[in-house]
């Protein structure tokens, strides 16, 4: 009887638990008044690569939308670290992110930065001019590939595409590389509807320390400053 008793007791427990769960879940999603959903597309930037907690300017938009929307933003981060305009194509077609990228309010495109230093063999050291044009005109190609599967996909949600930034900002040439892949992809970019551009190599001219983590990638301080500027380039 008292076994009988000790099940009846823990067996109300987790009845009770799970009800409050229940409960918190409800109260917790009912202060949004709506649902909104945004797909991250991109490379190690995307993915949040230098921020210690966190997926890097995807979290910092997320929690500016839901506050000026007063929703709950569900956000798809499909970002991978080295990822290139040709990895992207080929990850465009799995089941699971065809049908993230038709469910979406808004679509971001953090991409390009391997494909350029790639294309000079895996870092910007030594500028080799004709590689980095072969590799400007393939991601080109794929740009416009990507933006018109994710426009197929999808005809309504804004597409924001984040220029490249120069992780080098002591090389003037570097820099005017930067700026002629940056001008192609906005040239793209303008011919999309609900499509648009928005620089980034303005927002580390000077670069500093305090918002990097490594010679390339962001830290906190640093993703910050990338949704700073996407929220003022786009009216959300």
């Amino acid at each position: 009887m008292r076994r009988k008793t000790i099940y009846f007791i823990l067996f109300l427990s987790v009845i009770l638990i799970g009800f409050g769960i229940f409960k918190w879940q409800q109260t917790n999603y009912a202060v949004f008044s709506d649902h909104e959903k945004m797909v991250a597309l991109g490379d190690s930037l995307t993915h949040g690569v230098g921020e210690k907690f966190g997926n890097g300017y995807v979290d910092d938009l997320e929690r500016y939308l839901e506050q000026k929307k007063n929703a709950f933003v569900q956000v798809d981060n499909y970002g991978i670290p080295n990822q290139r305009t040709d990895g992207l194509l080929d990850q465009m077609k799995q089941p699971e992110l065809k049908q993230d990228v038709a469910d979406a309010d808004y679509i971001l495109l953090f991409i390009g930065t391997n494909d350029l230093i790639d294309s000079n063999g895996g870092d910007l050291y030594e500028i080799n001019e004709d590689k980095i044009d072969q590799g400007q005109e393939s991601y080109s190609e794929n740009l416009e590939a990507i933006l018109e599967k994710l426009r197929n996909a999808n005809s309504e949600a804004p597409i924001l595409l984040l220029g490249l930034y120069n992780p080098y900002p002591d090389s003037k040439k570097i820099d005017e590389i930067m700026e002629d892949w940056n001008a192609e992809s906005k040239k793209i970019v303008d011919d999309y509807e609900r499509t648009k551009f928005i620089a980034t190599n303005d927002i580390f001219k000077e670069k500093s320390t305090e918002y990097f983590s490594d010679a390339l990638h962001p830290n906190k301080k640093g993703y910050q400053l990338i949704a700073r500027k996407i929220v003022k380039e786009y009216d959300f």
